[in-house]
């Protein structure tokens, strides 16, 4: 694959479209180059989606395994028919006319035309039709359907700024779409439909609670006993800091009584939790906060972002703390828990090994 010294960033404002612009990064889709651009949740790097060998590039660019399916991104339904079999269930049709354009992603049975190297071999296919205007202006103009995964390295945190995707990944994207921070920062919702049973596989920004008001819509199972490998995302360890991370639950360890949490000068432990539950803390912990509960939507907003500065502080290891609350919560409580490599430490000795380790390897 060839790289990029000096990556090719364009500003596109989401409020006035630039369709010269556009038309440049639409071409260069269609003639099989990458594309980061900027979604509702987070940027994505984007290719045709029936190109194998454009998909070959994404894959090799993020260093993600063939085993992890690709969403496809479309512009409406019609689109969205022409790479899965047949059309639209009733239930997946309910579901796009609630969400469509919106963060939701839903798992339908794959179209021929859509390569295995999408799915990862698997006979169905993951649909979205993003709202941001940037996103949907990119994909009109290129008339044809754009797989879109996060634009960062696999497993690392994912970019909400067209500065994340450069740091990540500027060196193999032909052209990077520069349109801000993203609206929700956090990911699509992924589902899969027996009938008009729903069952979610990925928590992102559409929440349980929202999937269940649609009329004729039942929950089969609400995510807590799945982990699917349909859905991307579905890795133990992702989202992840460079830094070694442990999750912890809100108050489930009195930090100030507990021995063992004291591990010397040479460690810098940073505990990444909530202005409006911050704990008490070991003498040589430092607080960062990851805004207040009371605005969970402006802690999902701002997650990726937050670990991102977090992890640039160059701690020997952070602790993040879970949200324990329903709703977005569920959403920001699994890109923490994978962040951590799905570690949670339940007692001040699962802490303090986890940290201990940390510090060893670190050395």
């Amino acid at each position: 694959m060839t790289t990029n010294p000096r990556p090719n960033v364009v500003a596109i404002s989401p409020l006035q479209i630039d369709a010269d612009l556009i038309g440049t990064a639409a071409r260069a889709l269609r003639d099989g180059q990458l594309v980061a651009f900027p979604t509702e949740t987070v940027y994505g790097l984007g290719c045709n989606a029936l190109d194998e060998a454009a998909i070959a590039k994404v894959f090799a660019a993020k260093g993600r395994p063939s085993s992890d399916p690709l969403i496809v991104h479309v512009d409406g339904l019609e689109m969205a028919e022409s790479v899965i079999e047949g059309p639209l269930p009733p239930a997946a049709k309910a579901l796009a006319d609630a969400f469509w354009p919106g963060p939701l992603t839903m798992i339908l049975r794959r179209g021929e035309a859509v390569p295995l190297a999408v799915t990862s071999g698997l006979d169905s296919v993951a649909v979205r039709c993003p709202s941001h205007p940037v996103a949907a202006a990119l994909i009109h103009g290129a008339g044809i359907p754009i797989t879109a995964p996060s634009a960062n390295r696999f497993n690392h945190i994912s970019p909400t700024s067209a500065q994340h995707v450069i740091a990540d990944l500027g060196h193999v994207c032909d052209i990077i779409i520069d349109s801000g921070r993203t609206d929700h920062g956090l990911e699509s919702t992924v589902v899969t439909l027996d009938g008009a049973d729903v069952t979610v596989l990925r928590h992102g920004a559409i929440t349980v609670e929202q999937l269940a008001s649609v009329e004729g819509i039942r929950i089969a199972d609400d995510g807590t006993s799945v982990d699917s490998p349909a859905s991307p995302g579905h890795e133990k360890r992702h989202y992840s800091p460079r830094t070694p991370t442990v999750a912890v639950r809100g108050n489930s360890i009195d930090f100030a009584s507990t021995p063992g949490l004291e591990l010397g000068a040479a460690t810098s432990v940073i505990y990444a939790g909530y202005s409006d539950r911050e704990p008490e803390l070991p003498s040589a912990w430092r607080f960062e906060s990851l805004g207040s509960l009371a605005s969970v939507e402006a802690v999902g907003h701002d997650l990726y972002f937050e670990l991102r500065r977090i992890d640039a502080l160059a701690a020997t290891a952070i602790v993040v703390e879970l949200t324990g609350t329903p709703g977005l919560g569920r959403a920001i409580d699994d890109r923490l828990t994978r962040a951590a490599g799905s570690t949670i430490a339940s007692t001040s000795a699962e802490l303090a090994k986890v940290i201990a380790e940390a510090t060893a390897t670190h050395d």
